[in-house]
């Protein structure tokens, strides 16, 4: 998701802080601000109680406050909106308390102090568990345009082959590869390309949800089974059925819950937690790991048997491996971004080519719209590029002719002389500044260049000879 769009869903987000102290209301209203989520403050549970709770995305409470306390607070809200969630916060963290905010139902709990980022993770989380709780089934794209591999070198080509194999078979499949090479996309197109494309296709990112709420999201849970769960919960595995599950960051699950996994995976059988009745459920699971396998196998950080249950092993091709496609992925971005009359100068592509895309596609698209937003005409030159380019460029300046890379030093030498007064280099050219501005551009001269020095040095001894 694009960061204009991530905003976008945190405007939607209402939260209400409960804090008796207002210094911590409003530090915990700043770091949510900051976020882009709307922010309520109050400065006891009996003023949130005469709030409208139902129109809040979610409740952030600090435990210990007079009259009422975050505790009985989270009685009575489970009672009146029993999905809402909750986050308690104290500055008296024990044992004690936080079995008792997760056994009144609290979605989570956190300590003071507590810095911002943990603030943000816990807020993320929670808001995505509760989406999935929302949306359990994700079908077709919301999108018009549902995204799609773009690229036709070689290697592209004989991994839509892997794809097209792989995808009308039962057979589980676990996605590897770099951050950013469409993992996820490729699950997608096995789920879009087979006969089951028309039952449900679920994902379940491992990484964005508390532990202690993956395990009955997973297989769900009965009606009584602890504190809050006054109703029963299908489990996201039986929601599935028939189509295609899609475990997301599988390297991130705990251990012990990768064992019911593996069960599942054996069995096909389902219990609920609470439960005693066993159920069936025919899918086919598809996951991606964000770290090697391998390496956590060997730090006993992911299972061996679990492993094993993925019958094939799909590997997606970093960007570097097929940069011919840069082009054909270049025009693509550019229209998904809407800027069809945008178009990039030979040299930019040059430099592209030159840089080896450790992000990979994510990376592309971030590139082009930090440089869509600085240039300032309809052609992307390598100066509107960002600076970790600038070891690219002088690469690409080695495909410079000799005619061009002596008209390269000669106007450097003259801007070096003039330090670098634009006006008067023209003159002693004797060439307009438009032109000079153009080739500027076009040789990718940088008044700060590294080069610049030795590119002078080289022209100042050819000459005295």
């Amino acid at each position: 998701m694009s960061q204009g769009a991530a905003a976008k869903d945190s405007l939607r987000c209402r939260i209400l802080v409960i804090d008796d102290d207002s210094v911590a209301c409003e530090v915990l209203q700043e770091i949510l601000l900051r976020e882009g989520y709307e922010v309520d403050t109050c400065t006891s549970a009996k003023e949130a109680l005469g709030k409208e709770l139902s129109s809040y995305n979610l409740l952030i409470s600090d435990i210990r406050m007079p009259e009422i306390d975050g505790l009985h607070l989270l009685r009575q809200v489970q009672e009146q909106l029993p999905e809402m969630p909750v986050i308690l916060v104290t500055a008296y963290g024990s044992l004690e308390t936080t079995m008792d905010a997760l056994r009144f139902g609290a979605w989570d709990y956190i300590s003071k102090p507590f810095t911002p980022e943990a603030i943000r993770s816990k807020v993320k989380k929670i808001l995505d568990v509760k989406e999935l709780r929302q949306q359990r089934v994700i079908g077709q794209p919301k999108t018009a345009e549902e995204p799609q591999f773009i690229g036709s070198s070689a290697i592209m080509v004989e991994f839509y082959k892997q794809l097209a194999r792989l995808a009308d078979v039962w057979s589980s499949v676990l996605i590897e590869g770099e951050s950013g090479t469409g993992k996820e996309l490729a699950a997608r197109a096995l789920h879009q390309l087979s006969s089951r494309r028309e039952n449900p296709f679920v994902i379940v990112n491992c990484g964005a949800i508390p532990e202690n709420l993956l395990e009955s999201e997973l297989f769900g849970y009965e009606r009584g089974a602890f504190t809050g769960a006054d109703r029963s919960h299908e489990g996201l595995l039986a929601s599935a059925q028939g189509g295609t599950f899609f475990l997301d960051e599988i390297t991130e699950m705990s251990p012990a819950l990768q064992g019911k996994l593996l069960r599942f995976m054996q069995s096909g059988e389902v219990r609920r937690l609470g439960g005693h009745e066993v159920r069936h459920v025919a899918v086919r699971v598809v996951a991606a790991a964000n770290r090697n396998v391998d390496e956590e196998i060997t730090k006993g950080r992911f299972r061996s048997d679990l492993l094993y249950r993925f019958v094939v092993r799909l590997h997606t091709p970093p960007l570097r491996q097929h940069k011919e496609d840069l082009p054909q992925l270049v025009e693509y971005l550019l229209k998904k971004c809407n800027y069809n009359s945008i178009r990039i100068s030979d040299e930019a592509m040059e430099c592209m080519l030159a840089y080896d895309w450790p992000g990979n596609v994510r990376e592309l698209e971030n590139v082009l719209q930090q440089t869509l937003l600085m240039s300032p005409c309809a052609v992307i030159l390598p100066e509107n590029m960002p600076g970790r380019f600038r070891p690219a460029l002088n690469t690409a300046r080695s495909y410079l002719t000799p005619l061009e890379e002596a008209e390269r030093k000669q106007i450097l030498q003259m801007l070096k002389t003039t330090s670098w007064n634009q006006t008067r280099t023209s003159q002693l050219l004797g060439i307009d500044r438009k032109t000079l501005r153009v080739k500027i551009q076009r040789y990718g001269l940088f008044k700060d260049d590294p080069l610049s020095g030795s590119a002078l040095s080289d022209i100042t001894s050819t000459s005295g000879k």
